[in-house]
């Protein structure tokens, strides 16, 4: 926007970088970064770096002490104005003097949504808003996903063959792709709220759906596992149940016997209503948004994505592709039946592409009608 300096804008990207910062820790909070500048001099800098800690407008604060008053403070998103874990950041911002505020974002939170913003210009304070929104909103794409639509943001992550293949006929499958883009995929997974399964995936491999990285910095905890079987056909002695953290199994049978046996074994159980693909997909997506799930990264079957790209729930493809040929007999990326004309094709927007060792990483969107 042509309201903002040229200084405006390299301190709101230091904010962004910092944001970054908070990646793998912040969750269910959105990933905030911010800077305070006084007479062209960076004076104060944080980033909200746990939920139930800190913001980061308190941390920038606390930095610059009294250096504070009449300074200008850039922020990836709307400072908050409601009692939460922590009190409000605007009260924060407006008791400490601040002479400007400029945020990236409004807030998409219904309880701050420009509010957080009014308060700081009722109090004197200038503020301006706008400035590195789109950056700031990729940041946080389940955080605003949810706020905004009541459903989290759905990666679906998959790795295939150069012919677009994920498994040899006989399932053979590990691995496609190389060490690198599997520890990339363990950064997905930290990034992440949830990672979710399908029964298939759980009969065939016996995932453990866990985070695991060299650098335990980087998974400071594990995400939410959720397995999808709609007859709870989980075994009890599945390795998933066995990991630190918490496995939801989402089901839509009524079967007290299997369900005790599975709480028995570290399970939650929850009972979902019957849809096209055996579960209500929608539904699972408004539980897992009350339970302030942000992002959730698919690890599935063709059958079980291809399900969830029909039910309009995927938001966006990652695809590792190894330079390797695995055969027209090999199985694909999605089952997707009732494709069989070139205009019933589903368009992609390719938002991405780099090497990740010896494969590529494309990263894609469902093009918009």
């Amino acid at each position: 926007m042509s309201d903002f300096s040229r200084d405006d804008r390299q301190y709101m990207a230091r904010a962004l970088q910092l944001a970054a910062l908070g990646l793998y820790s912040t969750d269910p909070n959105p990933r905030v970064g911010c800077v305070l500048v006084r007479e062209g001099r960076i004076i104060g800098e944080g980033w909200h770096e746990v939920a139930g800690g800190p913001h980061a407008e308190v941390i920038a604060l606390q930095q610059a002490g009294e250096q504070a008053r009449g300074a200008t403070a850039y922020v990836t998103l709307e400072p908050c104005c409601h009692h939460g874990k922590t009190p409000p950041c605007s009260e924060a911002l407006i008791a400490a003097g601040l002479g400007r505020v400029i945020a990236a974002m409004e807030d998409p939170n219904p309880q701050v949504a420009g509010k957080g913003l009014a308060q700081l210009q009722q109090a004197g304070i200038a503020v301006a808003c706008g400035l590195l929104a789109d950056e700031a909103a990729a940041l946080n794409p389940g955080f605003v996903s949810r706020m905004a639509r009541g459903k989290p943001f759905v990666r679906c992550k998959l790795a295939s063959s150069l012919d677009g293949r994920t498994a040899m006929a006989s399932g053979e499958s590990q691995w496609i792709t190389g060490p690198a883009a599997r520890a990339d995929v363990h950064r997905l997974r930290a990034r992440s709220s949830a990672i979710m399964s399908g029964i298939g995936t759980v009969l065939a491999d016996d995932p453990s759906l866990t985070v695991r990285l060299e650098d335990d910095q980087l998974a400071p905890r594990q995400p939410l596992r959720v397995v999808l079987d709609p007859h709870l056909s989980t075994p009890p002695t599945a390795r998933f149940l066995s990991q630190p953290g918490h496995s939801l199994i989402a089901t839509a049978s009524e079967a007290p016997a299997l369900q005790a046996a599975l709480e028995a074994a570290g399970a939650e159980v929850i009972q979902l209503p019957h849809g096209p693909d055996a579960i209500d997909l929608n539904a699972l997506m408004g539980v897992l948004a009350e339970r302030q799930v942000n992002e959730i990264l698919l690890e599935t079957g063709a059958v079980l994505s291809g399900a969830l790209l029909h039910a309009g729930v995927i938001d966006e493809l990652v695809i590792y592709m190894a330079p390797k040929l695995m055969g027209d007999g090999g199985r694909g990326l999605f089952h997707t039946p009732g494709l069989d004309k070139l205009a019933d094709a589903v368009p992609l927007t390719i938002t991405d592409m780099r090497a990740v060792g010896d494969d590529w990483r494309i990263t894609a969107t469902i093009a918009e009608d």
